[in-house]
C-alpha cells in the first residue's frame, strides 16, 4: 500500500499510524518505521518504550510524522503537556497536536490556544478526533483543522455514509485518520462471531479499514511484536478483496445487531 499525503497538511505518511498506549517495545516501533509505519501517536499514555523509540529515531526525524494528544478542556493546561512531551522526546516541535474526544465543535478557547502553539513553533497542524460523525461536516471547512481522527471498522459503518463522501468532495480536505479497526477487539472474540463464519485477525481488520481509498491512516495499538507483525501484514497483503469485503460485513453487521 502507497504512502498518502494527509489531507491539507501535505504531511507524507504510510497507511498505518501507532500509538504508544498499549505497551509495545520500542524495536518493535522501530521495526514499524523501517517498514513505513511513520504517523507515531505518543498520546494519552506516554508509555516509556514508545519515547525511548522516538528518541532513537530522532536522527530520521524527517521521516517522522510525530502526533502528541491533548484531552484537556482548559486552554491553559495544554501549553505545558506539550513542552513536557518535546521535553522528554528532546524534539522541537510535533507534527500533529491531537485534540482528544470531541463530540462537540471544541470552544474557541481549546482552538485559539492550539493556534498559539502552533505560531511559537511547537506544532505545526491541529487534529481532532471524534465518535460524532456529523461534527466532521462541521469542521472539515475549517482550514485550521488539518486531520480528523474518526472511528471506523466493520461494526461501525456509518462512516462511509455520513463522513467519506463529504471528504471525497473536497479538494482541499483534512486528512482522515481510522481508529478502533477492531472495534476494540470485538472482531477477535470468537464469541461475538457468528459460528458459521471465520474469525478474522487483526490483520484482517487493519485490511477492512485501508480497503476503503477515504482512509489515509488506520491506527494499530499494539502491546507486543507478535501484534506489530499482524499489523504489517496487512501491508503486504494489500486491500481485500470483495468476497473478503462481504465476509467483513457479515462479521460486522451481525455484532452490531
Amino acid at each position: 500500500m502507497e504512502n498518502r499525503i494527509l489531507g491539507r497538511t501535505g504531511l507524507e505518511v504510510g497507511r498505518l499510524g501507532m500509538a504508544a498506549s498499549y505497551g509495545v517495545p520500542a524495536r518493535a516501533v522501530e521495526l514499524a518505521f523501517e517498514r513505513g509505519v511513520n504517523y507515531l501517536y505518543w498520546g494519552s499514555f506516554r508509555r516509556g518504550p514508545f519515547g525511548q523509540a522516538l528518541r532513537n529515531l530522532r536522527p530520521q526525524r524527517d521521516r517522522m510524522v510525530l502526533v502528541l494528544e491533548s484531552y484537556s478542556r482548559v486552554a491553559a493546561l495544554m501549553k505545558p503537556s506539550v513542552e513536557i512531551a518535546l521535553h522528554r522526546l528532546g524534539f522541537e516541535y510535533a507534527d500533529i497536536l491531537l485534540l482528544g474526544l470531541w463530540n462537540r465543535q471544541p470552544p474557541p478557547r481549546i482552538l485559539d490556544a492550539s493556534r498559539r502553539l502552533r505560531e511559537r513553533g511547537l506544532i505545526r497542524n491541529i487534529a481532532i478526533s471524534t465518535h460524532h460523525r456529523p461534527l466532521v461536516s462541521t469542521l472539515s471547512s475549517d482550514s485550521d483543522i488539518g486531520i480528523m481522527h474518526v472511528r471506523y471498522n466493520a461494526v461501525h459503518t456509518g462512516a462511509e455514509r455520513e463522513v467519506f463522501p463529504l471528504l471525497a468532495a473536497n479538494r482541499q480536505r483534512p486528512g482522515l485518520v481510522a481508529f478502533t479497526a477492531t472495534s476494540w477487539r470485538q472482531l477477535l472474540d470468537p464469541k461475538r462471531v457468528p459460528p458459521s463464519e471465520r474469525v478474522p485477525t487483526a490483520t484482517d481488520c487493519y485490511r477492512f479499514v485501508l480497503s476503503n481509498p477515504a482512509v489515509d491512516v488506520c491506527m494499530t495499538g499494539p502491546a507486543n511484536e507478535a501484534h506489530v507483525g499482524e499489523a504489517l501484514r496487512a501491508l503486504e497483503l494489500g486491500p481485500m478483496g470483495l468476497e473478503e469485503l462481504a465476509w467483513m460485513r457479515r462479521v460486522g453487521d451481525f455484532i452490531h445487531k
